[in-house]
């Protein structure tokens, strides 16, 4: 099966069909110790279920050094999908590699309503203010909120579609739904207005990030604040009257604190030392500022719109989805690094911030002490002689060979997770939350 799959790739060229047989040398390597190690626990909480440990000896470390010197970083990216289909665990192209979750038709439905919203969102502020500030949060609104992928809002909608009875997927309904995905939507875009202040982002999905217009400034983070106000009244203009209103509304706090302490992680961590960054402190990042908002909430959302109680079922549906929620970080931190800023909508900042970032802990685990001396000259530098220190660095050490490796796993590993729910959520729905996002390039 081996030789015939490398005759398959040598048909693409010469350098991929090098970069099979490297990754082939590295899956037999895999069995007799390992680059990665992995524990899948059936009914663990997350804090417990490790799902990835990158594990780091002088026989990896020369290997990678290896492949490092001999293919470029452009090059490994290009060759990246040819490494995720010839994983020891898949030799398939995943279904996930042809289809998206959510349809088209799906998508252009949900950005129907927000004309809707901004509608009673203008009514909502006229209240209060019948001119200026009400033109002004609309602008704040239509410039912020509509743009990006809308994944989260779109998956609360995919996720009700998916949890409800049959007799209740009526048309108003489904607008119901719609309004919570925007509810969201609205909750991420503020997350995003702050975090651009404070990271010094110039770029935001393809436009201007908003406090850099020369009329707006720090009025950005009053804005986000109004945005992130406003979504309260959203939620009691459509759900005032439901049995689960307060529930959302005690979801919606609770997970936008959890939030905010994952951005107060994220930050203090860029004063750490690079040499303190390990995988546990970069979890409990993940975990609080983005695998809650981005995947649990969305989910947890439909579930109480569609009566579920029990708190075993919102126990397992968050054990996965915040696993997901690191696959997806590792993803964003990649290309951060290795992305193109065309395609990804802004420009990559974490080098130079210092964050506290995947390739980073992988990088510390696996480097030599001159190595490690690179790392704390140059990373959390904006200067950009140091900045592609670091890359080089990250080149040298295999680090793009080693996350095609990494996804792939990882992506397999999540799949078991899911088949091992046992409290009548539907694996389908989570599979499909992992369809829209595994081998994304932006």
């Amino acid at each position: 099966m081996f030789s015939s799959m490398i005759q398959k790739c040598a048909s693409s060229g010469p350098m991929v069909a090098a970069a099979a047989r490297r990754l082939l040398l590295q899956q037999q390597q895999q069995a007799g110790g390992g680059l990665l190690c992995r524990t899948i626990s059936k009914s663990s909480e997350v804090n417990n279920s490790d799902y990835m440990t990158i594990r780091s000896d002088s026989q990896t470390q020369k290997a990678n050094r290896s492949s490092g010197s001999s293919c470029d970083s452009k090059q490994q990216i290009r060759l990246k999908k040819v490494s995720r289909t010839l994983s020891t665990l898949n030799f398939s192209v995943p279904e996930a590699a042809a289809q998206t979750a959510v349809p088209k038709s799906e998508s252009r439905d949900f950005m129907a309503v927000f004309p809707d919203l901004v509608r009673d969102l203008t009514e909502y502020g006229r209240k209060y203010d019948k001119n200026v500030a009400t033109k002004w949060f609309v602008r704040a609104l239509q410039y912020n909120v509509p743009q990006g992928k809308k994944n989260r809002g779109l998956a609360s909608v995919l996720a009700y579609r998916m949890l409800a009875k049959h007799e209740d997927l009526t048309p108003e309904n489904i607008r119901r739904a719609q309004y919570l995905g925007w509810c969201i939507e609205m909750l991420h875009s503020m997350f995003l207005m702050i975090d651009d202040i404070m990271d010094g982002s110039t770029m935001r999905r393809g436009q201007p990030a908003w406090h850099t217009l020369d009329d707006v400034k720090l009025v950005a983070i009053n804005d986000g604040i109004m945005i992130d106000a406003a979504i309260f009244y959203v939620i009691k203009k459509h759900f005032g009257n439901e049995p689960y209103y307060a529930r959302l509304l005690e979801e919606f706090s609770e997970i936008k604190f959890i939030t905010t302490i994952g951005q107060s992680l994220d930050l203090l961590s860029a004063k750490m030392d690079v040499t303190q960054y390990t995988m546990d402190v970069y979890k409990s990042i993940v975990f609080h500022k983005t695998a809650y908002y981005t995947f649990y909430l969305p989910v947890a959302m439909a579930m109480h719109m569609t009566g579920y109680t029990d708190p075993e079922m919102f126990r397992q549906a968050k054990t996965i989805l915040l696993e997901i929620g690191q696959f997806y970080q590792a993803q964003d931190d990649f290309l951060d690094c290795f992305g193109d800023p065309a395609v990804i909508g802004k420009v990559g900042t974490d080098i130079a911030e210092g964050k506290c970032s995947w390739l980073a802990v992988v990088a510390m685990q696996r480097a030599t002490e001159e190595q490690k001396e690179v790392m704390k000259e140059c990373y959390g530098s904006p200067d950009p002689e140091k900045i592609a220190r670091v890359k080089k660095l990250y080149e040298q050490l295999g680090i793009p060979t080693t996350y095609a490796i990494y996804e792939e796993e990882s992506y397999n590993m999540i799949k078991t997770h899911i088949q091992q729910i046992s409290r009548g959520l539907p694996h389908e729905l989570f599979f499909k939350i992992m369809e829209k996002i595994y081998r994304r390039e932006a």
